[in-house]
């Protein structure tokens, strides 16, 4: 019997082959259309074994900002660059007098300051929420208030499940105000905001339990249901850890399925998607939110091993800044 070999096919179907393993790569962005990317500029704040570090954008000068031991759930840069809001975790146990019983994760955002670490006090900050389910906080571009992601089940000993809703509240705390207004009998949950052009915000969506990817919507749009995806709600399934260039010009984000795992970037409608940065085998991606610099050219990314790095949106210039260790979720301030 004749034993199957690819050089046994015809020479056509070699090429043809051959051309549909290149094309079922995404391509990269090419250079042209990246325009001169420059050096990065700024500071990165990222999580060490659960206290707050900031660095060099290449990863010189690393210092600690706030000894906290459990924070976790998303970093956000005032536009100042001497603020940083960022999550600390704690726990919510209920145990009944049988020995059933379990617990869930609650957090709350807090506001670290760069002048009382330099002055030497690293256990300062600012609490911002108190109801116990506020994680990735954002920003907005004035400094006066943080949209951030909020299980409003978060303060129930036993819930049934998550409520997880974007939120917004003043930077210097206040009451908390949902987004949108059937945030209590949806089935949707939004999670990571993060803002983009016109007014819009990209956001994680899932359906209770099922991951529905990245959902693209206005900030002022008041309720979403299943009809509204792929209408009025752009989504890209299977996509988390979603990033708006400051520029406005792309959204970064992860591919979370396994099997083709990378960073990509789009444009604004969606029309156009380009791979960034694929990891080697047996790496994969953290999925807390991506980060960019300051001129939208340049991304930062962990990996699961603890390991910081950054790229530029050719996917060119990879460059590890630190790890492999404890060290998570590392996001560019937005200052030069």
């Amino acid at each position: 019997m004749r034993k199957f070999t690819l050089l046994s096919l015809p020479l056509g179907l070699l090429l043809t082959l051959f051309v549909l393993l290149q094309t079922a790569q995404p391509a990269k962005l090419p250079p042209e259309r990246a325009g001169k990317i420059d050096a990065p500029l700024g500071q990165i704040a990222f999580i060490r074994n659960g206290s707050l570090w900031i660095m060099d954008w290449d990863g010189k000068r690393q210092f600690e900002v706030v000894t906290a031991e459990n924070a976790d759930g998303g970093i956000s840069w005032a536009p100042d660059g001497r603020r940083i809001a960022f999550a600390r975790k704690g726990r919510a146990e209920l145990k009944g007098p049988d020995g059933l019983g379990g617990y869930h994760n609650v957090y709350d955002i807090f506001i670290a300051f760069l002048d009382s670490a330099e002055a030497g006090n690293k256990f300062w900050w600012n609490r911002v929420t108190g109801d116990m389910g506020g994680r990735f906080p954002y920003w907005t571009a004035d400094g006066s208030q943080i949209i951030f992601t909020n299980d409003l089940n978060a303060n129930k000993v036993d819930p049934m499940e998550p409520n997880y809703q974007t939120c917004v509240i003043d930077a210097t705390g206040g009451k908390i105000r949902s987004l949108r207004e059937d945030y209590q009998n949806t089935a949707f949950n939004v999670l990571m905001p993060t803002i983009g052009p016109n007014n819009e915000y990209a956001f994680v969506l899932k359906n209770r339990f099922d991951p529905k990817g990245v959902g693209i919507c206005p900030l002022d749009k008041k309720t979403i249901s299943e009809k509204d995806l792929g209408v009025s709600v752009k989504l890209i399934p299977g996509a988390a850890a979603p990033a708006w260039s400051p520029d406005g010009k792309w959204l970064a984000y992860v591919e979370s399925d396994l099997t083709k795992q990378g960073i990509y970037i789009t444009t604004p409608d969606l029309s156009e998607k380009f791979l960034v940065y694929k990891p080697t085998v047996g790496k994969n991606l953290q999925t807390y939110p991506l980060s960019w610099s300051s001129n939208s050219k340049w991304i930062t990314f962990g990996l699961s091993d603890g390991s910081l790095w950054i790229i530029d949106i050719t996917g060119n210039g990879l460059r590890q800044l630190t790890g492999p260790g404890l060290n998570l979720n590392p996001v560019w301030s937005k200052h030069r």
